[in-house]
């Protein structure tokens, strides 16, 4: 008898551990990953069923700027971003001194001239309004996509940030206006020109491929990456993230989705 109460009591504590385990499990706190709108939320949203086929499950936070996201990862309010390009990230990092390090890669974004007004940046004449990206990682590419086109020429020693003051010649006397980066396909209106984001050029209904007037080349250096905080480098969550994002069904939902507007950097 005494046997059979032991047993009965052993299989009530078994049996109360697997409920307290399978409550734990479905209360287990999201993965919080930050994203801007457009593209890096479209694909986030396609890889965030993959991963709970996995067993982990993620919480997509959309920002409405490049400024935030870094923050909120470096304060753990965030767990993981993935919205910026390396050189952006390099430059935040270094300046705002944040405790972050790259996960991996997943896209390069070639970044685009705009315009409402030209058909091609011959079109442009003199006097006429640029816009670029007032951060300065950003507003630097914009201002080498230019150079590469023989629009302006910057200083010799510019680096991949190069800013306004480096430009060196503008034969047309262009004025160049740096504007949010988020801002900028509104902005169009107002300008001759402008350069955008693929993210932001997708949200506002461009498809690059067909509506930039100059794109740039899929070798850009600009490669998108995943962001964390350095406490969380051998993180479990991480490796599956990366490995999931970087896998043959999210590649080829990229190439059919945007259609060259976007390139797999894995």
């Amino acid at each position: 008898m005494f046997r059979q109460v032991f047993k009965t009591l052993f299989m009530g504590v078994v049996a109360t551990t697997a409920i307290f385990a399978a409550a734990s499990s479905a209360n287990a706190k999201a993965i919080k990953v930050g994203v801007t709108p457009g593209v890096h939320e479209q694909v986030m949203e396609f890889v965030k069923p993959l991963l709970a086929k996995k067993g982990l499950d993620i919480q997509i936070v959309s920002f409405s700027d490049y400024v935030l996201p870094n923050q909120a990862v470096n304060d753990g309010d965030l767990d993981m971003n993935a919205f910026q390009h390396k050189p952006y990230f390099d430059n935040q990092v270094r300046d705002r001194g944040y405790k972050l390090i790259s996960a991996g890669a997943n896209f390069i974004a070639p970044m685009g001239i705009y315009s409402k007004m030209i058909k091609s940046l011959a079109d442009l004449k003199a006097g006429d309004t640029l816009g670029i990206p007032n951060d300065p990682t950003n507003g630097g590419r914009a201002l080498l996509l230019l150079q590469k086109h023989g629009v302006l020429k910057l200083s010799a020693d510019a680096t991949l940030t190069p800013g306004v003051p480096d430009i060196i010649e503008n034969p047309k006397k262009l004025k160049i206006v740096e504007l949010d980066a988020a801002q900028m396909p509104r902005a169009l209106t107002d300008l001759a020109a402008g350069a955008v984001n693929t993210n932001y050029a997708v949200e506002a209904g461009f498809l690059p491929v067909r509506d930039a007037i100059l794109l740039e080349d899929a070798d850009s250096p600009y490669v998108n990456i995943f962001a964390i905080h350095e406490k969380n480098k051998d993180a479990p969550w991480v490796k599956t993230i990366v490995s999931t994002y970087q896998s043959e069904p999210v590649r080829a939902f990229i190439l059919k989705t945007f259609k060259g507007a976007l390139v797999p950097a894995f």
